[in-house]
């Protein structure tokens, strides 16, 4: 699916998004003493927030199940294309099969032939529009099943309150200027998502 990426990848920074809402909420039990936040993501900081981001686009390629399930709805959307292709195709060879004959038709055998082959098509787009509908509800729960695992890992990785922030950058969706590399949280979320997604299927 062409999109499939696009979307999923909106889905994510919504899950994202969900932990900074968490954090930017939350606030300190005491003046006195500062939110807990881990020295080494502290380090370089001063005083600020402790930032973090996670690149969105490998979380796609690196996420076994993301990628699997990705992959399979993709197809899905090709074999709809497919099917929608090669049934026009058929309705060219016969409108072509018929003007070949044309000038032994009778004008009823004409208007006939031309009402079949007007519901040959309406059926062919009904048919489409259908598993195309079924294939964006699949596509839908997908991506709801991936905001809710996100979600759900993001608050266990950072339930130590040791980021305040954590952003999401990606292609056609960064919107940070400057990142500094030490600050990518990608690659634990990566193995965090795979460890959980392998122990589910052993289930």
């Amino acid at each position: 699916m062409k999109n499939l990426s696009l979307l999923i990848n909106a889905v994510l920074i919504l899950a994202v998004g969900f932990l900074y809402y968490k954090q930017f909420s939350h606030q300190c039990k005491s003046e006195k003493k500062s939110c807990s936040v881990s020295a080494s993501n502290r380090a370089g900081m001063g005083k600020g927030p402790a930032i973090a981001y996670i690149d969105l686009d490998s979380l796609n390629e690196k996420i076994s199940y993301i990628k699997t399930n990705r992959k399979s709805l993709e197809q899905e959307q090709q074999a709809i294309e497919a099917d929608w292709e090669n049934s026009y195709r058929n309705l060219e060879a016969q409108k072509n099969n018929f003007l070949k004959k044309a000038s032994t038709v009778t004008q009823s055998q004409a208007e006939e032939f031309q009402t079949t082959l007007y519901q040959q098509q309406q059926q062919i787009d009904a048919k489409k529009q259908s598993l195309t509908q079924k294939l964006n509800e699949k596509s839908y729960k997908f991506l709801d099943d991936i905001q809710k695992k996100l979600k759900d890992f993001l608050a266990e990785y950072n339930q130590d309150g040791r980021f305040t922030y954590i952003f999401s950058s990606g292609n056609g969706l960064d919107y940070m200027v400057y990142k500094d590399s030490a600050m990518n949280v990608t690659d634990d979320v990566v193995k965090g998502m795979n460890e959980i997604m392998n122990h589910e299927k052993e289930k």
